[in-house]
């Protein structure tokens, strides 16, 4: 549904449209994505955690890494960090070199609740019915160029 529609509203011009369908689209997708995580009880910014710790094996991380990757940049990946260790997901200890820092690692049960999560949904799937492959590639583009 066209954006003028959906929020019932009239835009200034194209580039006050853009960014309001901008807001209102990231807005949708996160509710979907929302619901996706909540099934293993986990947040959207839990899960971007995890992905970057299985992405780091077998060397571990810091909170410092983990703040750098993040999608969510006003995330407290410290506190991500503590809220994931209570649910066994992920490790914290000691660095061996340095006694001041902390090695972060994604344990086998945080493994298994991603292969769950890729077993069971694909973000190709809330794309596929509304844009193909190559007009993903192209919305993708776009935003690069947006974002300079």
């Amino acid at each position: 549904m066209q954006i003028d529609k959906e929020i019932q509203s009239k835009f200034e011009d194209n580039y006050h449209r853009a960014v309001v369908n901008l807001v209102f689209t990231y807005g949708w997708f996160s509710n979907v994505m929302r619901l996706e995580f909540e099934k293993h009880n986990l947040t959207q910014q839990q899960y971007n955690v995890l992905r970057i710790l299985r992405g780091q094996l077998p060397k571990p991380s810091t909170v410092n890494l983990l703040k750098e990757r993040m999608l969510d940049k006003m995330s407290d990946a410290s506190r991500i960090v503590d809220r994931l260790v209570q649910k066994q997901l992920v490790t914290r200890c000691t660095n061996n070199k340095d006694r001041r820092a902390v090695d972060i690692r994604i344990s086998e049960e945080g493994l298994a609740i991603l292969a769950r999560i890729d077993a069971e949904f694909k973000t190709r799937d809330v794309f596929k019915d509304n844009l193909t492959e190559e007009e993903a590639g192209k919305l993708s583009e776009l935003l690069d160029k947006l974002r300079g």
